[in-house]
């Protein structure tokens, strides 16, 4: 990979396509002077996608790095750790049968009326096959898009809501495998929230698909035949392997990602070995549509 030389502080290394950087000459142990993270703010509208390699932390170094992009976010559904309100281990344990956690395309808490901006991950114990995340742009997959289909979808909104996962009826609810991470099945997560279906960022002002199969139900106004072929054709193509980075983790290499333009997909494939990651979210804003933000 190049190495980006527009930085004074840091330097940021991107994937081929520019989703996607590694960033080093850094310690995010202690609080990042004003200008060093400015120019990680930078790299991350850039590349949407950011990890630091080999960056240990406790957490209350996790809990204050998280802090310099904002306020905590809003994680339901979860038991975080004891003391630590803001962190959620996701733990698998070598014999466990369960699916992973996270193990289909979404975009973090979508059914949120302000959805987390962004979502840190921190790597504590890595298996040695496997466990990769997906992260797919919906910049690029939005923008491929001919001028028609832009326009269909920038009038749309979609319908989202946590039931499919963490419904009365929903699939941790039906799950019969014992699990090491503590869930919470909830009444709550069958309530349902709008959102523009291209949702334009606050930073960059990009426009972006803002779909899921995980989180969206449908789409506002659309039959539920014609909603669920669009969702459907929308789903196959923000994931093409064009839009995908596949992300390899390392022990204490933390990741910061944008849930206002991507979604990721967590990778199986390490069964019998074990797997620990801290997780923290970002608090976000209501997203703006297209027409919202032209006004």
């Amino acid at each position: 990979m190049a190495v980006e030389n527009h930085y004074e502080y840091i330097r940021v290394q991107p994937q081929p396509h520019g989703f996607g950087a590694a960033i080093t000459g850094l310690s995010i142990a202690e609080p990042l002077p004003a200008p060093v993270l400015g120019e990680v703010k930078k790299a991350w509208a850039a590349h949407s996608v950011i990890c630091f390699p080999d960056q240990p932390l406790t957490h209350s170094q996790l809990e204050a790095f998280t802090r310099q992009f904002g306020e905590f976010g809003v994680d339901p559904y979860i038991v975080p750790m004891e003391g630590h309100p803001h962190i959620l281990e996701l733990r698998r344990e070598p014999d466990e049968k369960a699916v992973n956690f996270g193990a289909q395309w979404h975009s973090d808490w979508s059914f949120q009326e302000e959805p987390p901006a962004g979502t840190i991950l921190h790597a504590k114990v890595t298996p040695p096959v496997g466990g990769d995340t997906l992260y797919a742009d919906c910049y690029r997959a939005y923008e491929d898009m001919s001028d028609t289909m832009k326009r269909l979808l920038d009038g749309l909104v979609a319908i989202h809501s946590a039931s499919l996962p963490y419904g009365k009826e929903g699939l941790f609810a039906k799950e019969t495998e014992a699990r090491t991470m503590k869930i919470v099945v909830s009444e709550e997560a069958d309530k349902t929230w709008p959102h523009p279906l291209v949702r334009v960022h606050p930073v960059t002002r990009r426009r972006a698909l803002y779909v899921s199969p995980v989180y969206t139900l449908g789409i506002e106004g659309m039959t539920r035949g014609e909603s669920a072929a669009m969702l459907a054709y929308l789903y196959q193509h923000m994931v093409r392997d064009e839009y995908v980075y596949r992300h390899r983790w390392s022990p204490d290499m933390l990741t910061l990602w944008d849930n206002r333009c991507t979604v990721h997909n967590a990778d199986g494939g390490y069964d019998g070995h074990l797997r620990v990651m801290h997780r923290t979210t970002i608090a976000g804003e209501r997203p703006i549509g297209v027409s919202a933000a032209s006004a």
